[in-house]
């Protein structure tokens, strides 16, 4: 079994080095994060700028994730509608703090028809099409949506109203990176209408312990629960919850918001029902959203300078067979045993694949498996055929053994689970590593500059020092963690009184 072993290390690295091979993480995270996407197939730029497409495996794990989250909603009681990709324009214009959040992003279509250029180059745009009113290109749906509501909504019978969509949302980015930054991506959003304060903020809560319920048991990425400050608000709401975890460069990443609206939108597009004592109210909202952009968090939380480090709940593939074999009937023995593990590991719920192509070479696939974050690899050749045995090797710490091919399924379902928590337990540990106190402004600096992380700070409550923070280290107010405690202090920057401690980050 040693010099079976052997033989595939040898092959293993003689072709490894024929793989798509990346930039390292400590010469340069961000080359890194592009490699990675590009390299392992999840997406690449499209011709329209900005804008991305993403693959077929790269897509595959965004469904794993949609399909969980999906689960979630319905079972806490919301269903599926969908709301027309185009907004009228001055539906922005009637809650004046979302349209200032939003006019710089907006994508704005002013006409209807093209017609062949009088000059022969090409098509034009008919100057006599154009729109009474032109549109807005979805950046968020709340407008569209209350407008609806408004015809849904009367009595405290129709109430709750608890509604989701998935949907692709266009918001004009200057500068662009695949899934964490993209003119047009895809997403989430749910939009709910309550008959009181109470219950609005209740769910805007159940929200954001859903989102991190999902971060943290299915992504295995550990995230910090927290409220907005004023400057880091959704446009629009009277708070904004967030989950925000900490990629391995140090900076953090918002993965998840739950905002509570108040009734301003009831009020602007007029919105009202009449409560159990008859009296006509404005209704209670929320909204809430995840978006494609947990795919960039899922590679930056994990993943090493071999590639992808999927957790197995999400991973397309769970395990995938190499056959090591030089000649044909060594692969048919091989694929006959194949035959019978395959059909144990799905009865399991793993999904499995065969790769018997011999386009590639073993070593070739081995890299290129690990690559693409396959939490486990099992390869027989010849002598494991012989001595009942195959070899495992798991993707999160790249250790191999050989074990008996006989219960395999169950031992790999067992080492599945384990994958998925140990790859958690390492995120925890490199985020509460990386969660650091400072006490004075030249410590918070220091920390900001040297160390990256989470850095945990009095702060004053104004919004003209959180500016100013900002402006001389790029840090922001991650969020104010739901889990702190009442503390006096004194603001790092004006050392003027404070009551607690909030979480400071350079972020994505």
């Amino acid at each position: 079994m040693r010099k079976n072993q052997l033989n595939k290390s040898k092959i293993y690295t003689k072709d490894k080095e024929m793989a798509k091979e990346l930039t390292s993480r400590s010469e340069n995270y961000s080359q890194w994060y592009l490699d990675l996407v590009l390299k392992a197939d999840l997406a690449e730029n499209s011709a329209v700028r900005g804008c991305m497409v993403i693959k077929p495996y790269g897509y595959a794990i965004w469904e794993k994730m949609q399909a969980q989250l999906d689960k979630m909603f319905k079972d806490t009681g919301h269903v599926n509608a969908y709301f027309p990709l185009f907004i009228p324009k001055s539906f922005f214009s009637r809650e004046a703090a979302h349209v200032e959040g939003f006019a710089k992003e907006c994508a704005v279509v002013t006409h209807y028809r093209l017609k062949n250029d009088p000059d022969g180059k090409g098509v034009v745009i008919d100057p006599d099409a154009r729109l009474e009113e032109e549109l807005v290109i979805r950046p968020t749906s709340e407008t569209i949506i209350w407008n609806t509501y408004r015809n849904w909504i009367q009595s405290h019978r129709d109430l709750p109203l608890l509604i989701n969509q998935w949907a692709n949302v266009v918001r004009w980015e200057m500068r662009t990176r695949l899934f964490l930054r993209t003119a047009e991506f895809l997403w989430q959003e749910g939009h709910t209408a309550h008959s009181t304060r109470e219950e609005a903020i209740e769910e805007t809560v159940k929200i954001i312990n859903l989102y991190a319920e999902f971060a943290e048991k299915w992504m295995a990425m550990p995230v910090v629960k927290g409220v907005k400050s004023e400057n880091e608000r959704f446009a629009g709401a009277v708070d904004t919850y967030t989950i925000e975890a900490l990629m391995q460069d140090g900076k953090a990443l918002q993965s998840g918001t739950s905002h509570f609206l108040g009734q301003n939108f009831a009020k602007a597009f007029d919105v009202l029902f009449t409560n159990k004592e008859g009296v006509q109210e404005y209704v209670w909202a929320t909204s809430w959203g995840v978006s494609t952009r947990l795919m960039g968090a899922l590679i930056m939380a994990h993943s090493d300078d071999n590639g992808l480090v999927l957790p197995p709940k999400l991973a397309p593939i769970q395990v995938v067979i190499v056959p090591i074999y030089k000649k044909m009937e060594e692969l048919a023995a091989i694929s006959a045993k194949v035959d019978e593990i395959i059909p144990k590991l799905k009865a399991r719920g793993i999904t499995v694949k065969y790769d018997d192509n011999d386009n590639r070479k073993p070593g070739w696939k081995f890299a290129e498996y690990e690559l693409k974050g396959v939490p486990v690899r099992l390869a027989m050749g010849p002598r494991d055929l012989a001595n009942g045995t195959v070899e495992v090797a798991r993707r999160d710490t790249l250790e191999k053994q050989n074990l008996p091919v006989e219960n395999i399924d169950e031992y790999v379902e067992i080492l599945l689970g384990e994958i998925q928590e140990n790859i958690f337990r390492k995120a925890l540990s490199f985020r509460d590593e990386n969660i650091r106190k400072a006490d004075t402004w030249e410590e918070f600096k220091q920390l900001i500059n040297e160390k990256g992380g989470f850095v945990s700070a009095h702060w004053d409550g104004s919004a003209e020092t959180e500016q100013r923070i900002k402006e001389e280290t790029k840090a922001t107010i991650r969020c104010i963690p739901l889990d702190g405690e009442e503390e006096a202090g004194q603001c790092i920057f004006s050392g003027n009184p404070s009551s607690r401690r909030v979480l400071f980050a350079v972020a994505y």
